[in-house]
């Protein structure tokens, strides 16, 4: 498939990406805007992003399904904290449902999107996967909308460690699980303490002879209930979609109320969730050492333990975890440097994610490079310097599909504008220097290697990335359009903004 002399097809919105916030995006472009044609991108061959790339053993949400999911598609599955499958069958049946799965073009990669000020469109190149390798084709939008999340789903942080060819056994890092990896009865060691890690623990020291954790200091793990009790009385009782508003808004407010409670009074949330800890482990010495970080809660995302399944495992012996660095890896397993060694048959390097600016998009205007890291965010959806151009991130604190169904309804507010006003394109102007601030602002490692190659956020409304979905669902579908998003309508008009 090549470029000729015909001209590409056009479409009115493309969005990148078939995953948990493509597939929503697309649900309210058809909803409030049937007459505008579109087409979902998708690198891979089948939808679902996350929740279908992802297959290691207990992949699970870490954030209720009444706000995960949809506001549009009550959840109707009884675990509030739903495994991969569950998430994956959710968001295939709402795509089928509404006809979004025949808008999806898998396999196709975006590698290039140059804005044309001449045309006043985007022009994209797409690479296909060809039997004698990548073929490249063109196509046309006027509103390009990246639903790609911020990960690098090809290559994950995955660090040198010495010695580890002299290793005997296997190393699986968990973005590539094998499908036919056989853990039972085996001595294996999990490296690292963040969310993968917590969720591998308890799964697979179901088969395993032993599963240790390996991390390097600690992180905060709070149990939370598997099946939300109220939401099930809720359910008994109000017809689905009105139960589904209701434990939605409850879920909301209960998760705002803690992460503010955790900011505001870190010591008393230490104490909170140290004292949990205690109660269901009845050691406070292994708590102090071993789940008591010495950033406070909510410096960096809390991992959750469903049911206290991480803690249980350790209760019943299959589970043990250590604090201390990796000096070497050995044959029969991992050196320490305190010099004690962990036999392992397998190790599992969940070390964590790489941060990827929109699925790896490289932008431009008339052929000359946006650099993103000069940008500035505006209402947590579009970009300065980019006209046209949208991107979904959710948030840090909350479920992502809150933010990411907020980004998708203003897209259409403003695509509304563009019809009401005419306008060709608009793009984001701050009309004055802004202060600069990290877009995402946790201190987790993955984040801090790689944020200062994304855009920025600025010191005031509404160039900052609020992490409050209340102040956000009140006031970001009402702003005034017309004072912070300039008209791009002739050519030569659009200079770009840093």
């Amino acid at each position: 498939m090549t470029d000729s002399a015909v001209a590409p097809e056009h479409l009115d919105v493309v969005i990148v990406g078939a995953g948990l916030s493509g597939i929503g995006a697309a649900y309210r472009l058809q909803t409030d805007h049937p007459h505008r044609s579109y087409a979902i991108l998708e690198a891979r061959a089948t939808l679902g992003g996350t929740w279908d790339l992802f297959r290691y053993p207990g992949i699970r949400s870490d954030s209720d399904m009444f706000t995960l999911g949809y506001p549009f598609k009550p959840w109707r599955a009884a675990k509030s904290i739903a495994d991969g499958a569950s998430i994956l069958d959710y968001i295939r049946e709402t795509a089928e449902e509404n006809g979004i799965d025949r808008r999806i073009r898998f396999g196709s990669r975006v590698i290039g999107a140059d804005w044309s000020s001449a045309q006043g469109h985007w022009r994209l190149t797409i690479a296909h996967e060809g039997e004698d390798g990548p073929e490249l084709s063109t196509l046309t939008c006027g509103f390009l909308y990246t639903c790609a999340g911020y990960y690098d789903y090809q290559q994950p942080h995955d660090p040198e460690f010495a010695g580890r060819a002299d290793f005997a056994g296997t190393v699986v890092h968990p973005q590539f699980w094998p499908a036919e990896l056989d853990v039972r009865d085996k001595r294996i060691v999990v490296i690292g303490s963040g969310a993968t890690a917590v969720t591998l623990v308890p799964s697979l020291a179901a088969e395993a002879e032993h599963v240790t954790m390996l991390q390097r200091t600690p992180s905060w793990i709070s149990a939370v209930p598997g099946r939300d009790k109220q939401a099930d009385k809720i359910r008994e009782l109000l017809p689905a979609g009105l139960a589904h508003r209701v434990i939605r808004t409850k879920n909301i407010l209960f998760n705002i109320g803690f992460y503010q409670y955790c900011r505001r009074r870190p010591a008393a949330a230490r104490k909170l969730l140290t004292g949990l800890a205690t109660r269901i482990l009845k050691d406070e010495r292994l708590v102090a050492e071993h789940f008591t970080p010495d950033y406070d809660p909510w410096d960096q995302r809390l991992c959750a333990a469903p049911d206290a399944d991480f803690f249980k495992a350790m209760k019943k012996g299959k589970a043990t975890v250590v604090t201390d660095r990796i000096a070497e890896f050995v044959p029969e397993g991992i050196r320490l440097e305190s010099g004690k060694v962990l036999p392992a048959d397998i190790v599992v390097t969940a070390t964590g994610l790489r941060l990827l600016a929109f699925g790896g998009i490289a932008p431009s205007v008339d052929g000359n490079p946006v650099e993103l890291s000069e940008q500035f965010v505006w209402q947590g959806a579009m970009l300065t310097g980019l006209p046209n151009f949208a991107i979904c991130v959710g948030y840090t604190n909350a479920s992502w599909t809150l933010r990411a169904d907020l980004t998708s309804r203003l897209v259409c507010k403003v695509l509304a504008h563009l019809d009401r006003t005419g306008a060709v394109a608009v793009v984001p102007d701050p009309k004055g220097t802004l202060g600069k601030r990290p877009l995402l602002d946790l201190n987790a490692g993955y984040i801090q290697r790689s944020i200062a190659a994304f855009p920025r956020q600025g010191d005031r409304h509404p160039w900052r990335v609020r992490q409050n979905y209340l102040l956000d669902a009140l006031f970001t579908l009402r702003t005034d359009l017309g004072k912070t998003l300039r008209r791009v309508e002739r050519v030569g008009e659009f200079t770009r903004n840093g």
